[in-house]
């Protein structure tokens, strides 16, 4: 996934329960992505901001992991200023987004994540624009047959 240069100007979702893996997905794919250091979960700062390397022409380009548990209204949205950063340029990435729900953009790629009875994880993939549709079709091709992704199908709305 971190190979798609579709990647650095996206909107994902991610969506699972406490402990599904969404942010240990996020730090094996900003890894993946050559972000160096520590990458911390942004459950109580909310938005953690990273920068990585577009292999393909040399330039840096933002991510911005968020993660929206802790919201208690939709509107703490927009009074953090964050409609700013999805307009802008870069990767953005949420977790618990129906926090925010009526605030955030139509994600490009929804990866829903479950834990199965032997505590391992199937992920199903879920695309609702375009570019998360040429996403999703890359994900398939370089997913291996015997894998635990469900690759859903482009879709209007999540």
């Amino acid at each position: 996934m971190a190979q798609q240069g579709e990647l650095h100007n996206a909107y994902l979702e991610l969506e699972g329960n406490l402990g599904a893996g969404k942010t240990t997905l996020v730090r094996h794919l900003l890894q993946a992505l050559g972000v160096k250091g520590r990458i911390k979960s942004p459950t109580y700062a909310v938005v953690e901001p990273h920068e990585a390397l577009n292999e393909q022409d040399g330039l840096r380009f933002p991510i911005w992991h968020f993660d929206f548990y802790r919201f208690n209204e939709p509107e703490e949205f927009e009074e953090a200023g964050f409609r700013d950063i999805f307009a802008s340029q870069g990767l953005k990435i949420s977790e618990w987004a129906e926090q925010a729900k009526g605030m955030l953009p139509l994600p490009d790629l929804k990866l829903k994540i479950t834990v199965n009875e032997l505590d391992g994880r199937q992920v199903e993939a879920s695309a609702f624009t375009p570019q998360g549709l040429r996403m999703l079709q890359a994900l398939e091709a370089a997913t291996p047959t015997h894998s635990q992704l469900t690759i859903g199908h482009a879709h209007s709305a999540p």
